[in-house]
């Protein structure tokens, strides 16, 4: 079994990413698809997980994703990534993702969020332990309670369901 690292603080994997929105990527509205979005903020959570576990991970769930306003072609797309909780072996990463028109100095409009959960994985596939989060701020420690009370109603619905399963 690997050796479990010291705790890591979240600004030891928080990233930001940045890409220029094409119209390949685009609906018949002329805005972005949702998908290409969504594909670009999981890929971001991804690198914070995988940086902050210290090897592979994979998503495992999108907790919620919000949409807050279209993304245009043209538009210069900025993802920031931060760890918000970890457990055992998965951890939760929220993503805001801002757009700036390419030929525009004007300030960054925040145009969705979302909360994924990864769980990183040996050679095998086989969940492995990480290294557990150590907050450095109010705002890292606020944000682990909030990721604290979407894993209990995550929980909450999965028995729930369970329940209505078995009859």
């Amino acid at each position: 079994m690997s050796e479990i690292v010291a705790a890591r603080t979240p600004s030891y994997s928080r990233i930001e990413l940045a890409t220029v929105s094409s119209r390949a990527q685009a609906n018949l509205l002329g805005n972005i698809h949702g998908g290409e979005v969504l594909k670009l903020a999981d890929s971001t959570a991804g690198v914070v997980a995988q940086r902050h576990s210290g090897g592979p991970a994979v998503t495992a769930a999108l907790d919620e994703m919000a949409f807050l306003e279209p993304v245009r072609v043209g538009d210069i797309v900025r993802t920031f990534g931060q760890i918000n909780w970890v457990g055992t072996s998965s951890m939760e990463i929220g993503v805001r993702i801002e757009t700036q028109p390419w030929d525009a100095t004007t300030e960054l409009r925040h145009v969705g969020s979302a909360y994924f959960v990864f769980v990183a994985i040996d050679g095998a596939g086989a969940a492995r332990p990480v290294p557990a989060l150590e907050p450095e701020t109010d705002d890292d420690r606020r944000r682990m309670r909030e990721a604290e009370i979407r894993r209990a109603h995550r929980l909450a619905k999965r028995r729930e369901i369970e329940a209505v399963r078995l009859g």
